[in-house]
């Protein structure tokens, strides 16, 4: 099991491109499977996730072509099975997202029930309720999901909780689906609205994409296409995090800085100098220590649960005291044991981290619990003295592509070694 060794104590300098969005990319991947022809997917990042899904798809027969450029050409027409087996979701929640494509193109799936990240519970009832509101028949046993349906119908689907993969698999359901459906309460992230775009271009109908309401017109059939999907705002918002912590200064080229504004107000209030362009964003400490700044997590637009650890890690050592509340999921907080071994003052009491900012961490033998863990602890390596060795990284490789490799273009001392 490969492990990263960080030598803190260098400003991070210089610029780097995000690459693509994970929680873009996964979605638009299981949208291939409504179409009647090949569809490519571009600015696909190179993560372990990607190559899950990749194995999913193929296992169910979809062909799959990769060129030198991470562009995924998929043809869904040679698809043999409409089953996800519990190996490959067992690793990946977003896997969950093959079942409302399979059942509404082709009348029935057989989907494991998810596994992932171990942040706290995650209830796939809201993609079940819905799509038998459109019709489906759905009984699960076995730890399968079993769903039949000739064809589905449109509904008014009401989410009890806001939920990105329920909004977009009953989203994708909704485009072959026989009518109207109108989803309320959906969820707001950029994610969702590239989804809806990459649908749309394939031929569907939805609108309201980015709003409380979506609203999809479903379609006889959707066609292939090429979509490029948008670029990652967590991957963009743990580099600029990355900076401020070392008191350096980075721009981050290739993102869409309207996607980070509750990201980079938090960053502005720490001291740090931001400009912003139309596809780039930077970030000046001056060498400065950052000034701690309190947070609540809430879905988009406001401060997004994906850049809290990250946002820990950071009042960790800032001057002063605050708090981060985290209100999105309930087991969120397993990276602060890992912290407060290297040195941080942090003090847990139920979904509130009360952070009071040391004057330095010291390098330690950490472990990684999950994906968005991970990258706090790298980033706490990144100002540590001496050495930090990060066990686990298989969780960092789910969602950062070449983390080691970006952060050592930036000045980083760090390194993968095998386990």
């Amino acid at each position: 099991m490969d492990k990263l060794i960080i030598s803190g104590g260098y400003p991070l300098s210089g610029e780097i491109r995000i690459s693509g969005a994970k929680n873009a990319a996964l979605p638009i991947l299981a949208a291939t499977l409504l179409a009647d022809g090949p569809v490519t997917v571009g600015n696909i990042p190179h993560l372990h996730d990607i190559t899950t899904t990749m194995e999913l798809l193929g296992r169910m027969g979809v062909s799959l072509i990769v060129d030198e450029r991470m562009n995924i050409e998929v043809d869904p027409t040679t698809i043999r099975e409409l089953f996800a087996p519990y190996d490959l979701v067992k690793t990946m929640r977003a896997s969950i997202l093959v079942l409302g494509p399979l059942l509404s193109r082709f009348g029935e799936a057989v989907v494991s029930l998810p596994g992932g990240c171990a942040i706290g519970s995650r209830p796939v009832n809201l993609h079940i309720e819905g799509l038998s509101k459109m019709g489906a028949d759905i009984r699960v046993e076995g730890g399968y999901i079993h769903a039949r349906a000739k064809r589905l119908h449109g509904a008014r689907l009401v989410m009890d909780l806001v939920t990105v993969t329920g909004t977009e698999n009953l989203m994708m359901a909704a485009t072959l689906a026989k009518g109207t459906t109108i989803i309320e309460n959906a969820a707001r992230e950029p994610e969702v609205v590239d989804l809806a775009n990459c649908l749309n271009a394939m031929g569907g109908n939805v609108t309201g994409a980015g709003s409380a309401t979506i609203v999809v017109e479903g379609v006889d059939n959707l066609r292939g296409t090429h979509y490029d999907v948008l670029p990652d705002r967590i991957e963009s918002g743990t580099y600029l995090v990355a900076a401020a912590i070392t008191g350096g200064k980075i721009k981050i080229k290739d993102t869409r800085p309207w996607m980070l504004d509750a990201v980079t107000e938090k960053l502005r209030e720490t001291g740090a100098d931001m400009e912003v362009g139309d596809t780039w964003i930077s970030l000046d400490m001056h060498e400065r220590r950052p000034q701690a700044v309190n947070i609540t997590t809430s879905p988009y637009p406001a401060f997004p649960t994906d850049m809290q650890a990250q946002f820990t890690a950071l009042n960790a050592v800032s001057e002063g005291t605050a708090m981060i509340s985290e209100t999105v999921f309930e087991n969120r907080f397993m990276h602060v044991h890992e912290l407060q071994r290297m040195g941080a003052d942090i003090r847990l009491q139920g979904n509130t981290a009360f952070t009071r900012g040391v004057g330095r961490l010291t390098g330690a033998p950490v472990m990684a619990t999950d994906l968005r863990a991970s990258a706090s602890l790298v980033l706490a390596g990144l100002v540590a003295e001496g050495d930090t060795v990060v066990d686990r990284i298989y969780h960092i490789d789910r969602g950062y592509e070449s983390i080691e490799e970006k952060l050592a273009k930036l000045g980083a001392r760090i390194r993968r070694v095998p386990g």
